[in-house]
């Protein structure tokens, strides 16, 4: 292992070389694009780390041709040794990271590590939801939170207002009782990216490592099989593999026990579940794909605190989902559509019937005249209580939306995510101070998770979601919904199963109506890439692809002649398209532009084939979301 010591040393190496490792899109290198704003990481690293990776761990190499045989394997990694690692830096591992640090400080014990890896390359950068939190995670972890006496309180809130439930055909819209799972006295609308961000703070001031723009790409193992930590991946690789002159080896950190808190359907989670075998005794999950945006609306249309939420149009009835529209801040609103990624027409766009939704009189009626400020995508959990998987493994756990604790018919997540973070930490102290060497099984968070109040709301709601699956459809989970919100209260002797994964529901086109979408007019609908465009997305091109397809062709030979195309449709960044070529068999051609993608996840989740493998692309890379 690299001595403190040395890892320093070539830390300081780097940085007096004055060289930027990557060069954004702007004129300035990303080695000096920090946020002189926020507090620094603190721990070993931290005199030399900003907001973004943007230094050499491994001794600069150059080659001479890039045709020449070279493994970048063959070259060791520095490696750190912390006590506890946490992938991912949302509410769920900042909160883990900030209640471990607490623990160890109120036990003199400030040389306890933990550290924190996130690939955005500023904390929140990455993150967005709707946002309406439930403060009760947050007012345990951090009780002064929106005090005035606290200098540094969250002071973007805004206090829920008036309820608001509205099933929408073409151009009316119908009241409806929301149910009580929806009733948002004494929660606040955030922005979810700026709260992230100041949870990422709190962290810092409490002692934790917090590295942005390190991506971790590889789950290391011990001899005996259990989790010994991660590894970041190799920054300089040209599109083909090759290294370039900037190559630079990743980094190993090993950790007593690391706790995984990717969010929804996390690259490395995925690996861990299968390896740990850890649903075994659950369903497999079910997803939603979430599109949203922030506008600026008219002054006189702004009624702050307002909270409305819609179902149907534009919808089919075969098609589970919803929209929102959340009055915040000043003269902001959230909107956005939630489309189940279970629907069957593959020649629906989640996409398309978000920027339709915004033309129903509901809210064009407050849009129109406004403007658009920001757009973001990201799936999210749908399964519920069926589909928590064991969270625990030998050296470690899965944590937050990575392991599924969204409540679906309550439409939140943050405070069950946050709070689960909260238990693995607290077992996580008690496992680390009761030995000294060995692997670690975090049996109290296992234990700790099904006492708590995380286990007993989603139990309660757990039959809600799979109900849209009967005959009935949306009007029949709408009927079975109500009864149990406000009847059966999840107190059955039952629990229904969700019907199947989402990529084997898509049918084959011709086996559906194909939708035709209007233009966008520019003012309330946008076309796909204007809406990229604002969500500060950059990817250097000449990277390997991180969207894995192992043959583009043959992909292409066994999706396009049943689905039309899917690919292009469900993504909600235009990754992906069919290209006319007349010189293929099948009259086009597949082509992925990596460079676009939002990190949402919705291809490794929805394509039929189950062709399309999401892998993290170079640190500090993807969105640069502003107040998703």
């Amino acid at each position: 292992m690299a001595s403190r010591r040395s890892v320093t040393a070539c830390l300081q190496r780097n940085l007096l070389r004055q060289q930027p490792v990557r060069a954004s899109s702007q004129c300035c290198p990303r080695f000096f694009q920090t946020a002189p704003s926020s507090p620094r990481p603190r721990g070993r690293l931290s005199c030399y780390l900003g907001q973004q990776r943007a230094f050499s761990i491994s001794t600069r190499r150059r080659f001479a041709d890039v045709d020449e045989s070279f493994d970048p394997n063959s070259i060791d990694r520095e490696n750190d040794e912390v006590d506890v690692c946490i992938v991912g830096g949302g509410p769920a591992g900042l909160s883990a990271a900030i209640r471990l640090k607490q623990l160890a400080n109120e036990a003199g014990n400030e040389d306890f590590r933990v550290l924190l890896l996130e690939k955005a390359g500023e904390i929140g950068a990455h993150i967005l939801s709707g946002a309406v939190i439930e403060p009760t995670a947050v007012k345990e972890l951090l009780p002064d939170w929106l005090s005035e006496d606290n200098e540094n309180r969250f002071e973007h809130v805004t206090p829920a207002g008036g309820d608001k439930m509205r099933f929408l055909t073409k151009s009316s819209s119908i009241p409806i009782p929301a149910p009580p799972q929806m009733n948002n006295h004494g929660n606040y609308i955030v922005s979810l990216n700026q709260f992230t961000k100041w949870l990422g703070e709190r962290a810092e001031e409490v002692g934790v490592e917090v590295y942005p723009g390190f991506a971790a790409s590889e789950v290391l193992y011990k001899s005996d099989g259990s989790v010994k930590g991660v590894a970041t991946n190799d920054l300089g690789l040209s599109r083909s593999g090759k290294p370039k002159d900037s190559f630079e080896r990743g980094m190993e950190f090993h950790a007593r026990i690391t706790l995984f808190a990717e969010g929804c359907h996390g690259s490395l989670t995925k690996q861990v579940i299968k390896k740990f075998d850890l649903r075994r005794e659950s369903q497999h999950q079910t997803y939603g794909l979430g599109v949203k945006e922030v506008w600026e609306v008219l002054p006189e249309k702004f009624q702050k605190g307002q909270i409305v939420h819609s179902m149907g149009y534009p919808l089919p009835v075969d098609t589970y989902g919803g929209g929102w529209m959340y009055h915040f801040g000043e003269n902001l609103v959230s909107v956005g559509l939630v489309v189940g990624l279970d629907y069957p027409n593959p020649w629906l766009s989640p996409y398309q019937e978000f920027q339709k939704m915004k033309h129903h009189p509901l809210y064009k009626s407050v849009l129109e005249g406004g403007k658009c400020i920001s757009y973001g995508a990201r799936a999210l959990n749908e399964g519920g209580f069926q589909s928590i998987p064991k969270v625990a493994f030998p050296g470690g756990a899965l944590i937050g939306d990575t392991a599924g604790f969204l409540n679906v018919p309550k439409i939140k997540g943050t405070h069950t995510a946050m709070k689960s973070g909260m238990l693995a930490a607290e077992a996580t102290w008690t496992a680390l101070g009761n030995t000294d060497a060995g692997t670690i099984f975090l049996y109290d968070y296992e234990d700790a998770l099904r006492k708590s109040s995380i286990w007993k709301e989603l139990k309660e709601v757990r039959n809600m979601r799979p109900s849209f699956h009967t005959p009935l459809k949306l009007f029949g989970g709408i009927m079975y919904s109500g009864l149990e919100a406000y009847v059966l209260k999840g107190k059955v002797p039952w629990t229904l199963k969700h019907k199947g994964t989402d990529y084997g529901a898509t049918k084959n086109a011709d086996q559906c109506k194909k939708i035709e979408y209007e233009k966008p007019d520019g003012k309330i609908s946008f076309d796909i890439l204007t809406s990229v465009s604002r969500t500060g997305t950059n990817h250097e091109e000449d990277q390997p692809v991180h969207l894995q397809v192992k043959d583009w062709e043959k992909h292409a030979a066994e999706e396009w002649p049943r689905y039309k195309g899917v690919e292009n449709r469900f993504c909600p960044a235009g990754v992906y398209e069919y290209i006319e070529d007349d010189s293929k068999d099948l009259g086009v051609r597949f082509q992925i532009n990596a460079q676009n993608c939002i990190h949402c996840k919705t291809c490794d989740i929805k394509v039929p084939n189950q062709g399309i493998n999401w892998s993290t692309p170079q640190g500090g890379e993807g969105p640069k979301y502003f107040m998703t």
